[in-house]
């Protein structure tokens, strides 16, 4: 049987190598490094991590920690390394990144069954089983090669506005409205007068940024300005863009507010709300404590910080089928964030659900995606399925999962139980599948 073809040795392309290589099959893995570099990059090792080390929480009570217990049923490496490489970070799991990224190596290079090629891609095997894990930071002539298959341009830089989740929300303060009342009550909009927009400004202007990295400055700007840049442009910028009241009246008062912000469903099930034309950098701690400020949003979640940086993802929603292969070619997967997922491991999970997938392809079998009542599953269906446009990046957040009634740490409970029930329930329906095939 021929080999799958991996390219990437991140996470994510790590990941579906070891998930194909225990299960019997066999994977060559190309990456490019040490022959090149992204600028981000400085490790030969595979699995490097270049931000921040940690990899959030392992809290059930957290989507992070849902995601992370149902990797463990799924017997993920960079899961198991991780906990292997962890340094002390409260109840999250933050690693030693050096041992990590060695510790990963060392098992795939010491499995029989997995090659390791060194040496930039720059085309897209095809006719073969291939999985195209390639990051965030695509080389250029691969990226070039990609958009042709696709025949859709690739996302260079992300920017993202926050998300709030609709519970949190204080709809004493906000209205349901559509400027000059086109298309219904599609939006939900938080007044603010004159007094607290200019306070919010000034906010704005002393707030602290993450700083740009010199291989990001000529991404960030071209089409969606950041909201504090906005700001320093002048007092009155914002309320002549993005925060605009025009067409809009307050019901309770009658009159139209001297700014709006404005709210629209991300999700079709409605528990998510995009913060309309709001990307920042900000660091996240300033964006919590500035849109606090915003009437209606004092109490705000925010399940997803907005930011602006360079990163490389496809229209997934237009190109990918639930099993994270191309639609127009069945034998051709796409892996980690190049999917439009953020966040380790979620890109590890993508990576995981490829790989797997890849696996069952080259055995004859269907493709398998677990029920969007997982963490993964839920990550899946957004990124396939995402109504938005254009499509951007997700982490993985409780108001991706189907929805259930209640509130709180009580309704997070009971969704982190079902999404664990569920995965088992989907991993021994694998198990004993892949029994009946041999």
């Amino acid at each position: 049987m021929d080999p799958i073809t991996i390219v990437g040795g991140g996470l994510a392309g790590c990941e579906a190598a070891w998930q194909i290589a225990r299960k019997g099959g066999r994977v060559i893995l190309h990456e490019m490094k040490p022959h090149l570099y992204s600028p981000a990059h400085r490790s030969p090792h595979l699995a490097e991590i270049v931000c921040s080390n940690s990899f959030k929480s392992e809290s059930l009570e957290n989507a992070h920690g849902v995601l992370k217990s149902e990797m463990d049923v799924l017997e993920s490496l960079i899961l198991r390394a991780a906990r292997e490489t962890r340094v002390p970070a409260g109840d999250a799991l933050a690693v030693d990144r050096e041992d990590f990224s060695m510790e990963v190596t060392r098992t795939l290079q010491g499995l029989q069954n997995v090659e390791v090629l060194r040496g930039e891609m720059t085309v897209v095997p095809r006719g073969c089983i291939t999985i195209l894990a390639t990051g965030p930071l695509t080389s250029e002539l691969l990226s070039q090669e990609i958009r042709k298959i696709t025949g859709s341009p690739l996302f260079f830089y992300d920017a993202i506005s926050p998300i709030v989740t609709r519970e949190s929300i204080d709809f004493e303060k906000v209205f349901m409205a559509s400027r000059y009342g086109k298309g219904g009550e599609d939006y939900i909009n938080c007044p603010m007068g004159r007094e607290g927009y200019y306070e919010f400004v000034e906010a704005l202007h002393r707030a602290e940024r993450v700083p740009i990295r010199e291989f990001e400055r000529k991404y960030l700007f071209e089409g969606c300005l950041p909201v504090e840049e906005l700001a320093r442009r002048g007092k009155d910028t914002l309320a002549f863009g993005p925060l605009k009241p025009v067409g809009l009246a307050d019901p309770k008062t009658g009159r139209q507010p001297f700014a709006v912000v404005q709210l629209r469903q991300e999700d079709r099930f409605g528990s998510l709300l995009n913060m309309v034309g709001f990307q920042t950098r900000l660091k996240q701690g300033e964006q919590k404590r500035i849109f606090q400020m915003i009437p209606g949003l004092e109490k705000a979640e925010f399940v997803r910080w907005g930011s602006v940086h360079r990163n490389t993802f496809i229209d997934s929603p237009r190109l990918l089928r639930p099993s994270l292969q191309f639609k127009h070619d069945p034998c051709l997967f796409f892996a980690g964030q190049v999917t439009g997922v953020e966040g380790y491991m979620e890109s590890t999970a993508m990576g995981l659900i490829a790989g797997l997938n890849a696996h069952r392809v080259s055995k004859g079998l269907p493709p398998a995606v677990p029920p969007p009542t997982t963490a993964i599953g839920a990550l899946i269906h957004y990124i396939t399925t995402c109504p938005t446009t254009p499509f951007q990046p997700m982490n993985v957040n409780f108001g991706l999962f189907a929805p259930l009634h209640g509130t709180g740490r009580e309704k997070r409970r009971r969704l982190a139980e079902r999404a664990r029930v569920e995965m088992r329930q989907w991993k021994e329906g694998l198990d004993v599948e892949q029994t009946e095939v041999r």
